[in-house]
């Protein structure tokens, strides 16, 4: 049996503050506002996506810049919200790195280890695209 650290779970609590407007507060007493789309605010799709950029950037940036520091850094996460017979959901989502370094042995070393960084991520490392591409259940319920 494998014990899991008490690190292990995760919570986010997410109040209406008011029409079509919520903010999302973490244990730590983080708070994000985002809404419906009415406005320049993030909906919960944009948050998806930018969980799975942010998730994989930092495990690319982790295994990267340990050899030298990036002069660009970006991470695209871009699909298409589908309607179909199974109901709402994003189709294939596409992820695409744009990183540069500096010339020289650090930005070389850098740039040798990214396509194994980003393939690390995506097969192993990234736990929100992980847990997007695996069957994860999901359950919904009244408190």
């Amino acid at each position: 049996m494998t014990t899991q650290p008490s690190d292990a779970h995760r919570a986010v609590t997410v109040t209406r503050t008011s029409s079509g407007k919520f903010r999302a507060t973490n244990q730590r007493g983080g708070t994000m506002d985002f809404g419906s789309g009415g406005d320049d605010q993030f909906t919960p799709v944009e948050l998806l996506l930018a969980a799975i950029a942010g998730c994989t950037g930092i495990d690319v940036d982790i295994l990267t810049s340990r050899r030298g520091e990036p002069t660009r850094f970006e991470v695209t996460a871009e699909g298409d919200k589908v309607r179909d017979d199974q109901g709402n959901h994003m189709g294939p989502i596409d992820i695409t790195f744009h990183v540069d370094f500096a010339e020289g042995t650090e930005g070389d070393a850098a740039r040798g280890v990214l396509p194994d960084a980003i393939r690390k991520s995506h097969e192993r490392l990234c736990t929100v695209s992980r847990t997007v591409m695996l069957p994860t259940e999901v359950t919904s319920h009244e408190g």
